[in-house]
């Protein structure tokens, strides 16, 4: 069992079903707003490590879709200062595991970390086998603001 900080937007449907998949695996988590966690430099950039800038973004955040901030023109000290100032930007959940830090909802990298499954559970092995990171509301047209 694994104690797990888990920053989402809430009401997100796929974060509420990664939370669920984490809990039922047998772990706690701790679930925090990261719309309104005071974020500093130092703290966004811990999660994002190494992967590449563009990863670092919710491509389905309302500035990106509707065209008003373009990623591909960001350098990191941008995205971050662009972030600080639109929580919607960060890629979510921003994942912490035994003092590992993740962004995005990486169920195998997760699983490296912190045992998830399979198991005999048939409510963890149907979310496991979902798709929890597109958005289930792009199919629609439809996003949340």
């Amino acid at each position: 069992m694994a104690t797990i900080q888990f920053f989402e937007k809430p009401g997100c449907i796929n974060n509420t079903k990664q939370k669920k998949l984490l809990t039922l695996a047998g772990h706690v988590v701790f679930a925090r707003n990261l719309l309104s966690h005071p974020w500093t430099r130092d703290q966004l950039l811990a999660y994002f490590g190494d992967i590449p800038l563009l990863k670092w973004f919710n491509p389905t955040a309302p500035a990106i879709t509707r065209g008003g901030f373009d990623p591909q023109r960001q350098t990191p000290e941008s995205a971050i200062d662009a972030m600080l100032k639109d929580p919607l930007l960060i890629r979510r959940p921003l994942i912490e595991i035994s003092g590992e830090k993740m962004v995005g909802f990486d169920l195998e990298a997760i699983n490296r970390i912190a045992a998830i499954g399979p198991t005999e559970d048939p409510e963890l092995n149907q979310l496991m086998n979902e798709n929890l990171v597109d958005c289930p509301r792009r199919a629609t047209g439809t996003q949340c603001d």
